[in-house]
């Protein structure tokens, strides 16, 4: 029988992870998030949309930041691809489970890069009828931006294009469970 070799770290030290932010930094910023959505949604309708799997860490965090009445609810959407390249198509695969008319939206997102998926995602919730749509994300990559006119209204970190994870972000479902943002060295390694 052929033994594994032993590993000197663990997933939270591996040694092909470098850290872009910090747990600390992170909280920090997400509590400056949390006290700007408290000032600007005092007597509103909020309903908080996290879009599944990677925001939900980030969402558990800001919603515990933001002192008013507030509901969620969670939308998972899959992007069809070719190749590497996202052609923008989206299926619906977890749609909302109330209606959103009359309310106000924050989609919170964990990382937006291209923009697609949420473009498509604000058009289809638009026509549901909402008082207004703004959008949440921890991280906002904008170099490979397609489409240039999606406006962030909350943004955690602006990052250039590298590959990250952890704090929700994850690669073939490993590493959302990082308690910080790591940029991964070599994915070859992964």
């Amino acid at each position: 029988m052929e033994t594994q070799p032993v590993q000197d770290h663990t997933e939270f030290s591996n040694p092909n992870l470098k850290t872009m932010f910090t747990a600390e930094e992170i909280k920090t910023r997400v509590e400056e998030l949390g006290k700007q959505i408290t000032s600007e949604y005092k007597d509103k309708d909020l309903i908080m949309i996290g879009v599944l799997k990677g925001s939900c860490v980030f969402m558990a965090d800001l919603m515990r930041k933001i002192d008013l009445n507030l509901e969620i609810d969670f939308m998972a959407v899959a992007s069809y691809k070719d190749g590497t390249v996202s052609t923008g198509d989206v299926e619906i695969i977890k749609d909302l489970m109330k209606p959103i008319r009359g309310k106000d939206i924050i989609i919170v997102e964990d990382i937006i890069d291209t923009g697609l998926t949420l473009t498509h995602l604000v058009d289809l919730l638009e026509t549901r009828g909402p008082n207004s749509i703004r959008i949440a994300t921890l991280l906002d990559k904008p170099e490979p931006r397609i489409n240039k006119d999606l406006k962030v209204d909350y943004c955690g970190f602006t990052i250039p294009n590298e590959f990250v994870v952890g704090y929700g972000l994850d690669v073939a479902g490993r590493f959302r469970n990082l308690p910080f943002i790591g940029v991964v060295k070599d994915p070859g390694l992964l």
